[in-house]
């Protein structure tokens, strides 16, 4: 429209315009000349920045942290990036459409059941299925997980709900409803009590199959995050209750939808529902819900919505495309999740990223304690003791459910495992002083950097298996993952290096520059660097040397970067983390 006639702008985008958009701002002495401003308005544009366009309907969605799991009507599972929305891997093993999805709450596994009547567990990493659950005798139409990642439980059109043991492989409780299994859900908290939507009808039940609260109305159900809330949706009315109390704590209607897929955000701030084939979000934080942004551009019925981040919904639909969509999408600059300063006892030396909730670990060593932290939440969530408070070098590194903290002092690494407050291993690796440790993401490695080679230990046998020597002087390692380490070097220009310790076998061999842009590790790999002449520093992508963003100027050279495709996180000597939400600037 505004392409054929371009007068359009001016007679409605500019009256509709968010008072906080460019479009508004760079108008305004137009719009104080005549044109009518609608009043009302969100202050924010939202907007769809990216489409998925797929050869079949999509029915699911699940998400975990970076990686996003589709459904389709071609019985495959698509996985794609949360962030670039690229494909990553498909999973073939269903014989029908997959209907329903879930990640475990490690992210390592994936749950899927289908049109097929069978329940899989796959593989995240291999795309394999590791065990196929069958019993039902009619599609399966939803699959949830506990949050111990126990058992599985499996709603279907036969009227039943099944609950599976993992481990054993086999059923070990069958629930009868009163009708078909539209949806259910266990608590992400609770690991014994879920709920079902059949029928209409919204029912507690623990895992001994008994009834627990009352009955609510709704088709649609949806657990919060945190385990206190659910969401029941039933027609045009939108209700959110207290799961212990019954008690409503939101209440809204919205255009009636057949399907109302509805969820929480991460944060418990907001409520994503249908609303015919448009998509709209809520804030339930006060004491009235108003209703944030609706995101218009689908135009077929809406099969599932999934928040990736507290600011990014995606939506599957029946018009062949998955789109993503941005809350208030106004925003040019990495974002400060937090901008009130809190202290810490000590400078942190290293840091870390969680890979569930996206919290973070300052590592004090001087105090011998590692504090974790929660990015949404801003407060710490718990504190894990460490033996030493005197090392060379040291990092903590989450791998699988542990925290592993690995210190170097006297010729020796140690590596610790944080939660159980047990030590690991202790391996002897002369041959200098060592200026960074890592140890890859599977746990078999500790990759020691020295200034001139790099050597890497088996943990479990404490052997050597590899050495490489450098050719310019090294800084610092940027990532690994099972077998494959990337390092920086002091010399110009800036760029980055990566061998490939394959252990047995060959010796280690270092990646050609197209070799490595195929397997860089989550996205590009954020570092910083200082402008010593201003005392600036930078982020830059640590392959190319591009500069990404710098630094408020209050900030001088980090001591420590992680990055995590979403989250940079940098600790400085004045005992304070900085946190930057980098989900706009990828946009």
């Amino acid at each position: 429209m505004i392409y054929n006639s371009p007068s359009y702008l001016y007679l409605y985008a500019l009256q509709f315009s968010p008072s906080s958009s460019w479009l508004h701002e760079c108008y305004i002495g137009e719009l104080s000349q005549g044109i009518r401003v609608v009043e009302g308005l969100q202050t924010e544009w939202g907007m769809c920045f990216r489409t998925v366009s797929l050869d079949s309907n999509p029915w699911a969605l699940s998400c975990w942290e970076n990686s996003i799991a589709i459904g389709s009507a071609h019985n495959d599972i698509l996985i794609l990036d949360a962030i670039t929305g690229s494909q990553k891997a498909i999973l073939s093993g269903h014989t029908s459409t997959v209907r329903s999805l879930t990640f475990t709450s490690d992210g390592t596994s994936l749950v899927s059941g289908g049109y097929d009547r069978t329940v899989k567990l796959w593989d995240v990493q291999t795309g394999g299925v590791v065990k196929t659950f069958s019993g039902h005798t009619s599609w399966v139409s939803s699959v949830s997980i506990s949050a111990d990642n126990t058992t599985i439980a499996s709603g279907s059109e036969d009227k039943t709900i099944h609950l599976w043991d993992i481990q054993a492989g086999a059923c070990h409780q069958i629930i009868e409803e009163n009708g078909p299994v539209d949806y259910i859900s266990f608590s992400p908290k609770d690991p014994q009590t879920l709920i079902s939507a059949s029928n209409g009808t919204v029912q507690q039940w623990n895992t001994g199959g008994h009834k627990v609260g009352p009955t609510y109305n709704g088709h649609r159900i949806a657990f919060s995050p945190d385990g206190t809330q659910f969401i029941s949706c039933e027609l045009s009315n939108v209700i959110v209750h207290n799961i212990n109390s019954g008690v409503i704590v939101a209440k809204f209607d919205t255009t009636h939808s057949e399907f109302s897929p509805c969820c929480f955000s991460p944060d418990n701030r907001l409520v994503a529902v249908t609303a015919g084939y448009n998509v709209c979000v809520w804030n339930i934080t006060g004491s009235h819900s108003y209703l944030v942004e609706t995101f218009v551009g689908h135009t077929d019925h809406i099969t599932s919505l999934v928040f990736s981040s507290p600011s990014t919904i995606i939506s599957a639909s029946w018009d062949r495309s998955v789109r993503f969509w941005q809350i208030g999408a106004s925003f040019a600059n990495p974002v400060v999740t937090d901008s009130k300063s809190t202290p810490l006892s000590s400078a942190p030396r290293s840091i870390a990223l969680k890979p569930r909730n996206g919290a973070i670990i300052p590592c004090n060593l001087p105090d011998g304690v590692m504090k974790t932290w929660g990015i949404s939440a801003h407060l710490s969530k718990q504190s894990l003791q460490i033996p030493t408070k005197d090392s060379h070098q040291s990092v903590v590194q989450p791998i699988s459910n542990k925290v592993i903290f690995v210190w170097y002092t006297d010729g020796k690494v140690n590596i610790w495992d944080a939660e159980k407050g047990e030590l690991l291993q202790t391996i002897n690796v002369p041959g200098g002083v060592v200026k960074d440790l890592r140890v890859s993401g599977d746990g078999s490695k500790v990759f020691c950097l020295y200034r001139e080679s790099i050597q890497a230990w088996d943990i479990g046998t404490r052997e050597a298996v590899g050495k490489v020597e450098l050719q310019h002087s090294a800084q610092e390692i940027l990532a690994t993952n099972n077998s494959m380490v990337w390092v920086d070097h002091d010399d110009e220009p800036f760029g980055a290096q990566a061998w490939d310790f394959r252990g047995l076998g060959p010796p280690p061999f270092e990646m050609s520059g197209m070799e490595m842009s195929g397997m860089l590790p989550d996205r590009l790999h954020l570092n910083a660097t200082q402008e010593w002449e201003t005392n600036m520093s930078r982020m830059r992508d640590a392959f190319t040397g591009e500069v990404i963003f710098q630094l408020p100027e209050r900030y001088g050279r980090p001591v420590h970067v992680q990055w995590n495709g979403q989250y940079l996180v940098a600790c400085f000597r004045s005992k304070e983390v900085l946190i930057l939400d980098f989900s706009y600037v990828f946009l």
